[in-house]
């Protein structure tokens, strides 16, 4: 019994020692979400008036170095300035957001494949928590889709969605 005693001691030690290490670390999963395309959305300030322009430093999109003048024939500004922009990935069974801003930014969600290397969207564009805008658009490589927002400095915001791939 004496024996026993220092023995069951030192087995219940090391067991202690033995519970208390670090639990397993969780395997982190290597699924990928499968994916139907990428954007890049820019929220574009549109004025007639070159002093409203807020100075902003945002790049063009390098894909599109004639975006101000294709702005220019469906808007009726002159100065054009990009405030914000955001690249996303469009997943094919769950929402994306592209947020260029903190007050204007888009729910895009994929309803497919379209023809011609396309892809069919379900957009929302959506001010803080109100919903301005919602509709059905194909979006094709070399077509910028272009949303006109809402009045804002003597001008206007306007929302582009560029596909970048598909």
């Amino acid at each position: 019994m004496k024996v026993f005693f220092p023995i069951l001691c030192l087995l219940l030690c090391a067991a202690s020692v033995c519970a208390q290490e670090a639990p397993p670390q969780p395997v982190l999963s290597a699924v990928k979400h499968a994916t139907d395309g990428h954007v890049w959305g820019a929220l574009i300030f549109a004025t007639n008036e070159s002093e409203k322009l807020t100075g902003g430093k945002e790049p063009e999109h390098a894909d599109l170095p004639k975006l101000h003048e294709r702005l220019a024939k469906v808007f009726p500004y002159k100065h054009f300035e990009v405030l914000g922009q955001h690249r996303q990935d469009i997943f094919r069974e769950y929402e994306s957001w592209i947020v260029p801003s903190q007050d204007l930014f888009m729910k895009i969600d994929s309803k497919g494949p379209a023809e011609n290397e396309g892809l069919n969207l379900h957009l929302q564009v959506w001010r803080r928590h109100q919903v301005l805008v919602k509709s059905d658009a194909i979006l094709r490589k070399d077509s910028p889709l272009f949303i006109g927002g809402p009045p804002w400095k003597n001008g206007r915001l306007i929302f582009v969605v560029y596909l970048e791939r598909t």
